[in-house]
């Protein structure tokens, strides 16, 4: 199942799925996973409790070292460590230790909080975007999706931009891990120094952290462990570690992935120009038509029955987001991309109980950039007929998107106003009025 085609257009192999039964064991996932391709499959395995987030341990202990050579026993050797930091990331964990540490960073997802970053957000892509002026193109991925979430991310958790290059390199280590349905032992080589690097940046912020809390993320999971809800230092760097790779990654995949999506279809990418108000509609058929996570992993925490299958505790689930966002149950004419789309959200945030604390912040970022973008270049176009995909099957996303800077184009629109009413000349009121608008999907 997993092979280039798969990689480069995986929606033919999910509608086979689909069509030939709900549930199907697959050797190509972690050497043997149910997938699980439906809608309502895919919502009922991110919802019930009896499917565990808790499925590090295999996944690390699973990777086969036979005739890998020296790589794979220096892997191996360090799973033990790497291991116990990972499986402490919130999205690892079970109720009740998920719910305890979720609370500690709910106040730094808080609505008033994005809404505050708003102006920021704005200024930095205003900052990326004004060093691409005068070019006749770019490639988008590597000049605006790589280094922006990094930057936003880093304003978030209060770290130095100036380490940009290090946490872009990090995450990317670590998306080609987690993304692998069979990670080899030298990707979780790489993993594995990059989150040691990681955990080594964060414990020197900590001192200072501790001494003067401030307003940033980190400072707030240090006040989180002095109440006594974060109870380790590994479980503090954990979540430290986790929310810089996501906030990266997914956001780089949700911008570029979306930009191809519009730049693709000509009338709609039109129609959103001609009718801003439609931004948060055609976010969320982004999101839907191609996900920046194609799938997630559960075990089984208790032996269940599943349209005839018996699925037996410790199995490995694999819930394909993807596929189930192009359910025809679901959704009218599913391979059809319309941003004035009504039937229905999608499932590329999760769902539950896990669902990602971050999407309002990832929603925003990308608001913004699409709107700046449509702004300044009304009339981009692509420059390649195929899109160069990054080949990780988990984390899909671009490797490169050439564009086209028509310079007649962005003059006449220099000055459109943002759809909820955003300028920059009005301030941090009308940045809330933007922000609100986004996080109020």
């Amino acid at each position: 199942m997993i092979d280039a085609a798969f990689l480069q257009d995986p929606y033919p192999a999910y509608r086979a799925l689909r069509e030939a039964g709900p549930v199907h064991w697959s050797e190509d996932f972690f050497q043997g996973a149910w997938l699980l391709s439906r809608h309502a499959d895919v919502e009922f395995a991110l919802r019930d409790p009896c499917f565990s987030a808790q499925r590090t341990g295999g996944w690390v202990k699973r990777i086969d070292a036979a005739g890998a050579g020296r790589a794979a026993r220096r892997a191996l050797a360090g799973e033990r460590l790497f291991e116990h930091l990972f499986a402490r990331a919130m999205v690892f964990l079970d109720a009740p230790d998920h719910a305890r540490i979720r609370r500690v960073m709910a106040a730094g997802f808080h609505p008033a909080t994005i809404r505050a970053l708003a102006p920021q957000i704005e200024a930095l892509t205003a900052e990326v975007l004004d060093g691409l002026a005068g070019r006749d193109g770019f490639d988008f991925i590597e000049a605006v999706a790589r280094p922006l979430p990094s930057r936003v991310i880093a304003l978030l958790l209060g770290v130095e931009r100036a380490d940009e290059a290090r946490f872009i390199a990090w995450s990317e280590d670590l998306a080609a891990f987690i993304g692998a349905p069979r990670p080899s032992p030298d990707a979780l080589l790489r993993a594995q120094r990059s989150l040691l690097e990681l955990v080594r940046y964060f414990e020197a912020l900590l001192p200072a952290r501790r001494a003067a809390p401030g307003q940033d993320l980190v400072s707030r999971l240090v006040l989180g462990e002095q109440a006594g809800l974060i109870r380790t230092d590994a479980e503090l760097l954990a979540q430290c570690a986790m929310l810089l790779f996501a906030g990266h990654e997914t956001t780089r995949n949700l911008l570029g992935n979306g930009l191809y999506t519009l730049l693709s279809h000509p009338t709609q990418w039109a129609q959103l120009r001609a009718s801003p108000e439609l931004m948060p509609g055609a976010l969320r058929e982004l999101l839907r038509y191609e996900s920046p996570v194609q799938y997630t992993g559960r075990r089984v925490a208790r032996e269940l029955q599943l349209h005839g299958h018996t699925l037996r505790r410790g199995e490995l689930v694999i819930a394909l987001t993807g596929a189930a966002n192009r359910d025809p149950a679901r959704y009218a004419d599913p391979d059809v991309f319309d941003i004035t789309r009504r039937d229905g959200s999608h499932l590329s945030f999760g769902s539950g109980a896990h669902v990602c604390i971050g999407a309002g912040l990832s929603m925003l970022e990308a608001e913004i950039v699409l709107r700046q973008v449509m702004q300044r270049w009304p009339a981009l176009r692509l420059t390649a007929a195929t899109p160069q995909w990054n080949g990780n099957a988990a984390l899909r996303g671009l490797a490169s998107l050439p564009l086209c800077v028509d310079p007649a184009g962005p003059a006449a629109l220099a000055h459109d106003p943002c759809p909820c009413g955003y300028d920059t000349a009005v301030g941090q009121a009308a940045a809330a009025q933007c922000a609100a608008a986004v996080l109020a999907l």
